[in-house]
């Protein structure tokens, strides 16, 4: 495995000086942001200017870029807002096969319309359901032209809230190109570390064969987030059922400070 993280964990928007402080924080690849080099997230155009010193920083630090960040609110109520983002994610999946990152990450949504990652009570409604799928279609519509894979994460507040929910959208959608990004730390909000284990256990079991990403986040047993390694997530057991369902792709770290990621490389390679 990999041991990466998200770029936007350290400030600034010059890509060269983000994926340096990536290198010497101790990591080998980036889950990368189009903020890092002064764009939204989500842009509506990319120059061949950012592609190039996007290239030059890779090419300067050594740094693979494992996935680029292509979330917006694949279930908002407004369809208009929905179609602009699909808009957007064209932009940033043409940037990602212009720069050979495999992976796009998205974020199936939720019926909350100022918070895609808010939890809404329509989220369970079959319509939402519906809506977002009708979303993810186009995307992969749009991920098949340009040779790119998207990876969707089960998360608590989404349409996708768990490693089940993403198998039956990856089975209705019926395309190798949708994959999953497994994070621990999302799959449940408050539980003891042996209830967060057997949760994590049946998620990587129901997960296994379409998992192209893992992220290394953590949480308290009160529903806080924290980092890797101080909450109640077994790491060692979580890397080890990876390994037994044969992934051996990145494992990247994020909800952390720039101060800390020095300190998670090491007790991540330590894992693997």
């Amino acid at each position: 495995m990999q041991i990466g993280i998200f770029a936007k964990t350290f400030p600034g928007t010059a890509p060269l000086g983000v994926l340096s402080a990536v290198r010497n924080s101790g990591y080998t690849c980036a889950q990368f942001n189009l903020a890092c080099c002064g764009l939204p997230s989500m842009p509506d155009a990319v120059t061949e200017t950012t592609l190039a010193e996007i290239w030059t920083a890779v090419d300067a630090t050594g740094i693979s870029l494992a996935a680029l960040s292509g979330t917006y609110n694949m279930a908002h109520p407004n369809i208009s807002v929905r179609r602009t983002g699909l808009a957007q994610l064209a932009v940033v999946i043409e940037t990602a096969a212009a720069l050979s990152i495999p992976l796009v990450t998205l974020c199936t949504g939720t019926r909350d319309p100022n918070d895609q990652w808010a939890h809404h009570p329509d989220n369970g409604d079959p319509a939402a359901w519906a809506d977002m799928a009708a979303e993810m279609s186009k995307a992969l519509e749009l991920a098949e032209r340009h040779g790119v894979d998207l990876g969707i994460e089960p998360e608590q507040a989404n349409i996708v809230s768990s490693a089940k929910d993403a198998r039956r959208l990856i089975e209705e959608m019926g395309s190798r190109r949708l994959r999953i990004v497994l994070d621990p730390a999302n799959l449940f909000e408050q539980a003891t570390a042996e209830q967060a284990r057997a949760i994590v256990e049946e998620a990587v079991e129901t997960a296994a064969g379409h998992i192209a990403l893992a992220h290394a986040k953590d949480r308290h047993a009160d529903g806080r987030f924290a980092t890797a390694g101080q909450g109640v997530v077994n790491f060692p057991d979580f890397i080890a059922r990876l390994r037994t369902v044969g992934f051996d792709g990145p494992l990247v770290t994020h909800g952390l400070s720039a101060s800390e990621a020095p300190g998670v490389a090491v007790f991540l390679k330590e894992l693997i």
